[in-house]
């Protein structure tokens, strides 16, 4: 089946005139190539090699600054794995006299695909724009190497550029950890472990970009939002299997916390937290539900609910509500 981007036009007529797509992000996304997409996948291998093809062309898409340099370091996970973290910096922000924030970086793809060289453009963008320097864990992927491997993988990663913040020329008190789709519920996961496990200096925040958080998040059937989404709801079921195992979106199981952070009920002294999240992804629910209940305990959170907008909306960068969202981004990371 050959369909523009998820059928764009069609799904207007689809879905109920509550919702519908963003007119800019809509006329983009419309004039991209025609992309392939099965209406279900056989296997969570067939569902890796589509989405990572996808976000490959979306990331690289977009024109990558120059001036920013790549190192990669070793470090030990949690089960004494050794995990590869790359470090995008500039030669101004290793030059500074002054140690400097830093950033630990969690990539997207559903847990169960991609790695930091798909996502390296927009890495180097991050830093380009802020001037702060990222950590990007290449953690293990799901299914061969299920939960709680990838979590760990990032956990272990920010207590080795905490501990070795001095090396670094990172100050250890503005440290922040960050990723989109899986790689924000891993982050969210990472900044739960930093909490129960004393980290210190604490985190200094949490960025969150429309988070994959809770594994016990499905639609009930005719969902005016399922026409709309990017990461349907038989993805994400797929990836979370691949991830928890059978137990997976099951309210009663007994998951960890850090590997599905929407299950935490305890949500007291995390950092400051931002949170943002498109009015037409499968995640929206679970990600306002996830900030409101940090902003009960009183912690400082950011929260951007933009309308109109699907999963990895980055997709249309000139779209004025995409710009707003990406504008707001770069300010929480500047913010810490």
């Amino acid at each position: 089946m050959r369909l523009q981007p998820l059928v764009l036009s069609q799904v207007l007529g689809m879905a109920a005139a509550a919702l519908s797509y963003d007119p800019e992000y809509l006329a983009a996304v419309s004039a991209l190539p025609p992309t392939e997409r099965p209406d279900t996948f056989a296997d969570v291998f067939e569902l890796r090699n589509f989405t990572e093809a996808a976000l490959y062309n979306i990331i690289h898409m977009l024109p990558t600054p120059v001036g920013i340099t790549e190192t990669k370091f070793q470090y030990k996970s949690i089960d004494n794995t050794t995990v590869n973290l790359y470090r995008f910096t500039s030669k101004e922000i290793t030059d500074a006299t002054k140690p400097g924030p830093a950033v630990v970086f969690a990539h997207g793809g559903g847990g169960i695909s991609c790695s930091v060289d798909v996502y390296a453009p927009q890495i180097v963008r991050y830093v380009a724009d802020t001037a702060i320097t990222f950590f990007a864990v290449d953690y293990r992927l799901a299914p061969e190497d299920p939960a709680p491997a990838a979590v760990d993988d990032v956990f272990a990663g920010l207590k080795y550029i905490s501990s070795h913040a001095s090396e670094l020329n990172i100050d250890p008190e503005r440290i922040a950890v960050m990723g989109d789709s899986a790689g924000g519920g891993l982050a969210a996961g990472a900044a739960l472990m930093a909490r129960d496990k004393d980290l210190s200096p604490p985190l200094a925040k949490q960025i969150l970009v429309y988070p994959m958080l809770d594994d016990r998040t499905k639609l009930p059937k005719g969902s005016p939002l399922e026409p709309f989404l990017i990461w349907k709801t038989g993805d994400n079921k797929q990836a979370w299997n691949a991830i928890l195992g059978d137990e997976a979106g099951k309210e009663d199981a007994d998951i960890s916390i850090y590997a599905a952070p929407g299950r935490a009920k305890d949500l007291r002294d995390l950092p400051s937290t931002y949170v943002e999240v498109g009015g037409l992804d499968l995640f929206r629910a679970e990600d306002l539900s996830y900030a409101s209940r940090i902003a009960a305990e009183d912690i400082e959170v950011e929260l951007h609910l933009w309308p109109g907008l699907p999963h990895v909306y980055e997709v249309a960068s000139e779209a004025t509500i995409v710009k707003k969202a990406l504008d707001a981004r770069l300010r929480a990371l500047k913010a810490f």
